[in-house]
């Protein structure tokens, strides 16, 4: 059994990232759009603020109070769309359920929607065409692939359907040849699929889901769960059961949390030499 450390990864990639982005003649710009005050946002979008001004990027923390319209924060977004030093903008969700998320998303410009949830960008991702990709699954593929692991021809199991990990990952994996097998709430004997895949990705949100006799020896396990337990952190995966029969699991914390936080800075700098080349 190997740990896949995102950590490590990620420390190196920012290194790689901080030296391309010392090397542009203007300083990029992220804006993170929050409204309310959820204690879980407030610490994301701190950690966002510390990395994007470690790699070198101007910050912006616009955060509006609860009973904001949906017009408001459009009007925004709109001037946001048309700022040439606003290189990425992020919506932090969850939204209050007054707002229309899908509304909201959709008026950031497709270029700079460095979170890849806009229906341009996921439509580009599904033709396998030059998209913005959504940063945790993004970061699952470069996690694997920095430890050499083979995607093309695997049998890949994902639980789990949601816009942010399930759904864009099963084209990610598409993209790179994988077979895939997207298991959900409604699907019956998930073990039955997980036993036969050579890597499984469980994204449910549920604490030690994925159980020791449901996956095959050797298989690639990727634990993007995190659940919180009386002040720790657990994944989806019943991880000190599993991890030796495993070739290769992500732990967590420390598996793909990192990856995706990297994975986000990312994308403001592809967003900008995207616009650059004129490829969005």
């Amino acid at each position: 059994m190997e740990l896949l450390d995102g950590r490590k990864i990620r420390n190196k990639k920012i290194e790689e990232l901080k030296n391309k982005v010392s090397k542009l003649d203007k300083k990029l710009g992220l804006v993170v759009i929050q409204v309310g005050n959820d204690e879980a946002s407030n610490v994301y979008v701190k950690q966002k603020e510390k990395l994007a001004l470690d790699i070198g990027y101007n910050f912006i923390y616009k955060k509006f109070s609860e009973d904001i319209s949906n017009k408001k924060i459009i009007e925004y977004i709109k001037d946001l769309n048309k700022d040439d030093n606003i290189n990425g903008i992020i919506v932090q969700l969850p939204l209050s359920k007054s707002l229309d998320t899908n509304l909201i998303i959709n008026m950031i410009d497709p270029s700079k929607d460095v979170d890849g949830l806009t229906y341009i960008n996921s439509g580009k991702l599904i033709q396998n065409s030059n998209a913005l990709i959504p940063c945790t699954p993004k970061g699952i593929i470069d996690l694997l692939k920095e430890y050499n692991i083979e995607i093309e021809g695997k049998n890949v199991v994902i639980i789990g359907r949601s816009i942010l990990v399930g759904k864009p990952l099963f084209n990610l994996f598409i993209n790179n040849n994988a077979t895939v097998t997207l298991c959900h709430s409604k699907s019956k004997d998930i073990t039955y699929y997980t036993r036969n895949a050579d890597i499984v990705v469980v994204a449910v949100g549920k604490k030690y889901f994925l159980k020791k006799d449901m996956i095959k020896e050797n298989a690639i396990i990727i634990d993007v769960g995190i659940n919180r337990e009386n002040n720790k952190l657990y994944g989806d995966v019943d991880f000190d059961n599993v991890k030796d029969i495993t070739s290769y699991i992500t732990p967590v914390p420390g598996g793909v949390g990192p990856m995706t936080v990297y994975e986000l800075m990312n994308n403001v700098y592809i967003a900008y030499k995207n616009k650059n080349n004129n490829m969005l």
